[in-house]
């Protein structure tokens, strides 16, 4: 019920009984000074607590405060707050609970013949230790929300049960309307910097035009993602264009000069080692080969005629013209040998199509065929030379094939290639990497994008890095 109901409907006890009510301007003043005069939320509320009981004459006044929509006494009349645990405790803060559910004053008992809706006070008959005590409960509201609370005890007198008489009701109506902003704020003020950093942002965000709220709310989400972006370190990753090349590539070229007479593999055909992949004619290097056996059949015959005849002389030449016949004819019959080109390892073919060169003739040391490892593969990423500091062997980072480009392979950066290459108007680095687990569909020649993980920045810091870098360069060709 309200104060004023409750006041209407009280019957003043016996002048013994009754004790005398200060000046309301007097015990007002000395709450607010007890209030005020404390730089913390529970010496105050001890304070307001002492004063008010001393000033009404109760036996016992406590103060709760309303934390996450629970009540927690912090200060009691007749001492220092009592633990958690304690049964007092929990009866008054039952009895604050029961008059904050209900929002209005609870007296018990009440009093007689008062009128209005009927008050729940089962907690505050437990609160009252025995019969004639009385026991009430005011609910301190600020803006219309539940912020304390101030629970009354007083004994019953030798001349009957206690009461609250209408001028006590009043009073204690103008101390909860002084105290209540006032613990208010000493709560507020005591709450750690992270909870006052979002209650602010949820009262600023809360203003009573809709219009306003909304423009609010997209400057706080933009204002939170620009700190968030600018100061929060995430992943940052540089790369550039890549290709896959096998680990070892051998090329294949003509032994000698002549015709290519047959080809037996071409590029994407995959071979083994010492398999044979093209053959030049053999005809001219099979006559070179008989001229120079016949020539040294004939050295040999004179080597023994000169012997025979014991001519020094001729042996000595017969010896020399002997050692060269026999090693022309070595080297014919090495060039006969290697007019069949063959597969160095297993491995694929990866350049060169001789199926349409057969007669043709060749020159020696021409590239005929180039042949790369089935199953060893390298990368070789192009990295801006404004991003190549940032790149150490051993980084990881991922490669995103054009052929593949949904499966993205793992790759670890082997050496950094010391010398800049000229690329569509940019100079870049060569890195090359190894890949860690190879899909089975990968082979040589294939291109895509590579990114390599260089550590922890912002955002925003990996997105202006390179103005930044060109504003600073710009800045000091100027300046010098």
């Amino acid at each position: 019920m309200s104060a004023s109901t409750a006041a209407a409907a009280l019957h003043p006890p016996p002048a013994a009984t009754q004790p005398a009510v200060p000046a309301a301007p007097a015990v007002l003043a000395a709450c607010q000074a007890a209030l005020l005069g404390q730089p913390a939320l529970a010496p105050a509320a001890r304070a307001l607590a002492r004063t008010l009981a001393d000033g009404l004459g109760l036996d016992r006044v406590g103060v709760g405060i309303v934390q996450r929509s629970l009540v927690r006494v912090v200060a009691v009349s007749d001492g220092d707050a009592p633990p958690p645990s304690s049964r007092r405790e929990g009866a008054t803060e039952a009895a604050m609970a029961e008059a904050l559910d209900q929002q209005a004053l609870v007296i018990e008992p009440e009093p007689a013949g008062a009128g209005g809706t009927p008050r729940i006070t089962l907690a505050h008959r437990r609160l009252a230790e025995r019969p004639g005590d009385l026991a009430a409960t005011l609910p301190l509201f600020v803006q219309g929300r539940p912020v304390a609370a101030l629970c009354l005890l007083r004994r019953a007198g030798v001349a009957g049960p206690a009461r609250l008489s209408a001028d006590e009701l009043a009073l204690l109506q103008q101390v909860g309307a002084l105290a209540g902003p006032v613990l208010q704020l000493l709560q507020l003020n005591e709450r750690a910097f992270p909870t006052r950093l979002l209650d602010g942002l949820r009262a600023w965000l809360q203003p009573a035009d809709r219009g306003r709220a909304a423009l609010r709310g997209t400057a706080a989400v933009a204002a939170v993602a620009l700190a968030v972006l600018s100061l929060v370190p995430m992943p940052a990753r540089v790369g550039g264009a890549a290709r896959v090349e096998g680990a070892v590539q051998r090329v294949l070229v003509a032994p000698t000069d002549g015709f290519l007479e047959n080809a037996h593999a071409r590029a994407g055909d995959e071979v083994r080692a010492g398999q044979v992949l093209a053959e030049l004619a053999q005809q001219d290097l099979q006559l070179d080969r008989q001229r120079w056996a016949s020539q040294l059949a004939q050295h040999q015959n004179s080597l023994a005629a000169a012997n025979a005849r014991r001519d020094r002389a001729q042996l000595v030449i017969q010896q020399q013209r002997a050692a060269e016949a026999e090693a022309q004819l070595a080297l014919a019959e090495m060039k006969l040998e290697r007019a069949q080109i063959t597969a160095p390892f297993d491995g694929m073919v990866i350049r060169g199509d001789l199926t349409q060169q057969l007669g043709a003739p060749v020159q020696q040391g021409t590239e005929l065929l180039t042949i790369a490892p089935r199953e060893r593969f390298r990368v070789m990423v192009q990295v801006d030379e404004r991003d190549i500091a940032a790149v150490q062997p051993g980084q990881t980072g991922t490669l995103a094939l054009s052929a593949l480009p949904w499966d993205t392979t793992a790759l670890k950066v082997l050496r950094i290639t010391p010398m800049a290459t000229a690329v569509e108007g940019a100079n870049v680095f060569e890195v090359e990497a190894a890949l860690i687990d190879p899909p089975a569909a990968l082979r040589p020649g294939l291109q895509g994008q590579a990114r390599i993980g260089v550590g922890l920045q912002p955002p925003l810091w990996s997105a202006a890095r390179r103005a930044v870098q060109a504003a600073r360069l710009a800045a000091w060709r100027w300046l010098g």
